[in-house]
């Protein structure tokens, strides 16, 4: 039995490379603040499409839902978690944010759509994060898979400046959520879910 079958979590080491890594941290530190001037001198409206400082789960944190480079990384490592845990999967969504010190992350469990979930870590300074009690240390590249549904996960208060983390969500191809999650619901990957459920409304 493979090691995410017995514990539900499994850790993969330099999912990604130091490289690619980087550009990937780079890109939504200098997406962030773009945004946030945008905002703040009123040139834009805010906007789903470019992300949101008003995520309930984490206040006064910049996140964004199916950025694109996101759910191409989604995509990218998919192949690289199927053979890991042994299990065929279907992509549902892409959660990027960006924390900074005295963030936190409550405990929860996920929602159906994050049956087979992962954080991967971008950059920035070290954030441990606890499952069942346990804590999990990764370095920049280093990603956790982790049965989102059913282990109750959280972050302690942050006390380093800045940690950029992107969730990266599956369904069990096989699991009891097959039928109701491919895509989280949309018609495609890097389409926002919030346009899709205000279009059907």
């Amino acid at each position: 039995m493979n090691k995410f079958k017995k514990d539900k979590y499994q850790v993969i080491k330099k999912a990604i490379s130091p490289e690619l890594t980087d550009f990937i941290f780079n890109y939504f530190l200098l997406k962030k603040n773009a945004v946030n001037y945008m905002y703040s001198n009123n040139l834009i409206e805010e906007n789903i499409l470019f992300g949101t400082w008003k995520d309930q789960q984490a206040p006064n944190v910049y996140s964004h839902y199916a950025d694109f480079v996101m759910e191409t990384l989604l995509m990218k490592v998919m192949p690289i978690i199927k053979k890991k845990i042994n299990l065929n999967l279907i992509p549902t969504y892409s959660y990027a944010r960006v924390y900074e010190k005295g963030s936190v992350l409550e405990k929860h469990k996920d929602r159906p759509s994050c049956e087979i979930s992962t954080t991967l870590n971008l950059g920035g300074d070290p954030w441990a994060i606890y499952l069942e009690g346990i804590k999990v240390d990764l370095e920049p590249g280093d990603m956790l898979i982790y049965s989102g549904c059913e282990l109750e996960h959280w972050r302690e208060k942050f006390t380093g400046n800045i940690c950029v983390q992107v969730f990266l969500h599956y369904n069990n191809i096989n699991g009891k959520f097959k039928f109701i999650n491919n895509y989280d619901g949309r018609p495609m990957l890097g389409v926002p879910f919030q346009l899709i459920k205000n279009y059907l409304n």
